[in-house]
């Protein structure tokens, strides 16, 4: 009974043996992964099964279409080098990561003595990067019941930031409603544009306001900027008015009088005449014109 067994077994180890291997296989923990700009991150291309002992390994490196050579013949070559390494069997390590490394990485695994001997996994890599300070403009005087807006504004975040506006160091909830101590605020908070409009300034909207820039690989903030709110100044209002009704009389009456004394006048009267009636020496008195037609005022002496 046991040399049966015995015989069993090697038969089955014997079929076994001539039994290919179902060739190169690869994994990965994450397809899609983000990592923080300048900190290391690992994209991870497992071996799960390989006959094998020395396979062909490759890193792709795929921006807009066009591929690239990450790791070829054994070296980290291209825009790479010196900030990555190879982690056996398959794993990629960059060490410091930058905007620029954010693209789509593909492992390729070429195995001759396998079955399948070629097998490859995509892996997608997004770099986030920390906002940079926001350009912020806040209006330095605003008048009470006037509408005003507030500006906040970066280019550099990835992902996109998300802003929100402090004043007096105090964070303004999204909706002024839900706060007691906001509840008759009349502004509103757009988060993806940065801007903070008021519909009608209140003496209470005063003081220090500055926004702040979020993602998720950090934050900066602009500083703090002063808006005053005041009252309308109906009094200086009234008073300027009045100074310009007088400025103007004083002009218009210095023009009468200017122009009652001759002022304006030029320096000849042109209403006379300045020639004289040539001599009748040969006794013809000669007429004025009169709509063009000759009057005789005396007879001809012949």
């Amino acid at each position: 009974m046991a040399l049966q067994r015995l015989t069993a077994l090697l038969i089955l180890y014997s079929i076994l043996g001539y039994i290919p291997s179902r060739g190169v296989i690869l994994r990965t923990t994450d397809k899609t992964v983000w990592a923080n700009e300048f900190e290391p991150i690992e994209l991870t291309c497992l071996i799960e099964s390989i006959s094998t002992n020395n396979p062909r390994i490759e890193w792709k490196k795929i921006k807009n279409g066009v591929p690239s050579y990450v790791y070829f013949q054994n070296q980290i070559s291209g825009d790479l080098e010196h900030r990555a390494q190879l982690i056996q069997p398959a794993n990629l390590l960059i060490l410091n990561t930058s905007r620029a490394d954010t693209a789509e990485y593909r492992c390729e695994v070429a195995a001759i003595d396998d079955h399948k001997h070629f097998d490859e996994i995509l892996i997608s890599l997004a770099v986030r990067v920390k906002p940079v300070v926001p350009r912020c403009s806040v209006p330095v005087a605003v008048t009470v019941g006037t509408s005003s807006e507030l500006r906040c504004l970066e280019n550099e975040g990835f992902p996109a930031s998300q802003y929100r506006w402090f004043r007096n160091n105090e964070e303004l909830p999204q909706d002024p409603k839900s706060s007691p101590k906001f509840i008759n605020s009349t502004y509103s908070i757009n988060a993806d544009t940065g801007g903070l409009k008021f519909r009608r300034m209140r003496k209470e909207d005063a003081g220090e306001y500055f926004c702040q820039a979020k993602n998720e690989a950090g934050h900066a903030q602009c500083p703090a900027q002063l808006m005053d709110v005041y009252d309308v100044d109906i009094v200086g209002i009234f008073l300027k008015v009045l100074a310009a009704l007088a400025g103007f009389t004083i002009v218009m009456v210095g023009v009468y009088h200017a122009h009652k004394h001759g002022c304006f006048s030029s320096g000849k009267d042109h209403t006379g005449t300045n020639y004289k009636s040539p001599a009748a020496d040969d006794g013809v008195e000669y007429a004025e014109a009169d709509e063009g037609h000759f009057r005789h005022k005396s007879s001809f002496i012949i």
